[in-house]
């Protein structure tokens, strides 16, 4: 990938992401470009990154290998139309904004183009993320390493043969860590209730939820299994989980990641 060249439209955090994974991978920055509207974004890239910036969509995409679309869904229509003439016939599309279709961005753009749509998460940006992608036909065996290659430098991916997969992809990992954070902070506020300081428990309740995350990723072992091996008969956890279970937990998350997956295709739709 030494000379690949690459343009991002958009400098937000999921962009930051990919280029900071790019750079950390031995990617050169001057191969780099990102367009932005905001002067105040593109000096903050140029400085941080030292790549090239820039407020107009259509000079960023002119002769690249790769474009990397980090645009918000809302936008996505008006930055596809901001790029259709300047764009190479050749050049890989990669679009990482949630709810944009394979067919939105052949519409957009043209069906001949090769695309992929990725669905990142916010870990990406400490190199710890999980991205779902799925390609359209003209996407080569070539295409489809730089794509590893470009959303790998924030954490693991996985392919998804059937792109109706992708909302669910978003419920559980685009949307996931939001999940945990919230399991992070509600532990911390019960702890409070049941007599520790408010410094205390949330210590104690963030450490744990990156202990558990140490143990899921280093270990072998299912989460399930990983749970069972945790909880002793007659103890304190077991206690725990059963009034957790007794309140619908596992439903409950079941109903989130469905209304996530229902919001995922209302995107999608508009």
């Amino acid at each position: 990938m030494d000379r690949t060249t690459i343009s991002f439209i958009g400098g937000g955090n999921m962009a930051r992401a990919l280029v900071g994974g790019l750079l950390h991978s031995g990617f050169s920055p001057e191969r780099i470009t990102v367009a932005d509207p905001s002067p105040e974004q593109q000096r903050a890239l140029a400085d941080e990154f030292g790549v090239s910036v820039t407020g107009d969509n259509a000079s960023a995409v002119r002769g690249q290998r790769v474009v990397v679309l980090a645009v918000k869904p809302q936008v996505m229509v008006s930055a596809l139309a901001s790029i259709r003439r300047a764009l190479p016939a050749s050049a890989l599309v990669i679009s990482v904004a949630a709810g944009t279709t394979l067919t939105t961005l052949a519409r957009g753009l043209s069906p001949i183009q090769p695309c992929v749509r990725a669905m990142p998460n916010t870990p990406a940006l400490y190199q710890a993320g999980m991205s779902g992608i799925v390609a359209n036909p003209r996407v080569s065996d070539d295409d489809r390493d730089l794509a590893e290659r470009i959303l790998g430098g924030t954490g693991e991916i996985v392919w998804i043969d059937d792109e109706s997969q992708m909302d669910a992809v978003t419920a559980v990992s685009g949307s996931g860590p939001a999940y945990f954070f919230a399991l992070t902070e509600y532990l911390a506020k019960a702890g409070v209730q049941v007599g520790l300081p408010s410094s205390i428990a949330a210590r104690l309740a963030r450490q744990t939820a990156v202990g558990a995350g140490c143990m899921l990723a280093q270990s072998d072992l299912s989460a399930g299994e990983l749970r069972r091996r945790v909880t002793s008969p007659g103890g304190t956890t077991e206690a725990a989980l059963k009034q957790l279970m007794d309140h619908g937990f596992e439903a409950l998350l079941q109903d989130a990641v469905e209304a996530a997956v229902r919001r995922g295709r209302e995107l999608g739709a508009t």
